[in-house]
């Protein structure tokens, strides 16, 4: 049996407001998805997607689904 985790990671809304937009620092992505392995999490799949934010802002986000073997 399986067990799904569903997560939206995206960057804080401070370097948003301060570059215009917001992509996904590589290395605090990579940070993330290992924490969550070292628990048993596996990646299933992601999306990309843009974020629309206080009207004129924007930043990069992921969704990502996870699953692990119920124990």
């Amino acid at each position: 049996m399986k067990e799904y985790k569903v997560i939206i990671y995206q960057e804080s809304m401070l370097s948003s407001l301060f570059l215009g937009s917001a992509k996904v620092d590589p290395i605090k992505f990579s940070e993330f998805l290992n924490k969550h392995a070292q628990q048993g999490w596996r990646v299933v799949t992601t999306e990309k997607d843009m974020r629309r934010m206080l009207l004129f802002w924007s930043r990069e986000a992921y969704v990502v689904i996870m699953e692990k073997d119920r124990m």
